[in-house]
């Protein structure tokens, strides 16, 4: 089976140019989850968000969903913020829910990176954006993430195509 890739660039402004985003695995207590990080950024930037965490009912003053497919109306992509061993699953869920842009977020250790998940998303028709973060590559994103997009793509831990 032959692959075709696209830069990771390219990737991530389809992504970027999508709406309604999910995030996944946003807490109830922020403290030191990237995931709300990414939340709530998106949210002040004009993105519809909505977080998904079974184990919530509210997130940074919003309603919190079970599962991607439980969030009203849809969604058009999913920033997957979980642990990696949840990633498949949430991957099965964005594509039960029509959702064929996922990005598993990834900075410095192994974020929500998971290669079988990633590779399943690919199989299963999907673009997976396996490392970084959206602010990372978003023009309005702040000095610090783009500097950290630099270096992480150096070291490999956000990947150059995807």
């Amino acid at each position: 089976m032959t692959t075709t890739t696209i830069p990771t660039r390219v990737a991530a402004q389809e992504f970027l140019d999508h709406r309604r985003i999910a995030v996944t695995g946003v807490s109830h207590a922020p403290k030191g989850h990237g995931s709300n990080a990414v939340y709530t950024w998106l949210r002040g930037h004009g993105y519809e968000v909505f977080a998904v965490n079974p184990a919530v009912d509210t997130v940074e003053g919003d309603p919190s969903y079970p599962t991607v497919q439980a969030v009203p109306g849809g969604v058009d992509a999913v920033v997957l913020a979980t642990a990696p061993e949840h990633a498949r699953e949430t991957m099965e869920q964005a594509l039960d829910a029509g959702v064929t842009s996922v990005w598993m977020h990834r900075s410095i250790g192994a974020g929500s990176v998971s290669d079988e998940a990633a590779a399943w998303g690919r199989e299963h028709g999907m673009t997976v954006i396996d490392g970084g973060c959206p602010l990372m590559f978003h023009p309005d994103g702040d000095g610090f993430h783009h500097a950290m997009c630099r270096v992480l793509t150096w070291t490999g831990k956000v990947p150059r195509r995807v």
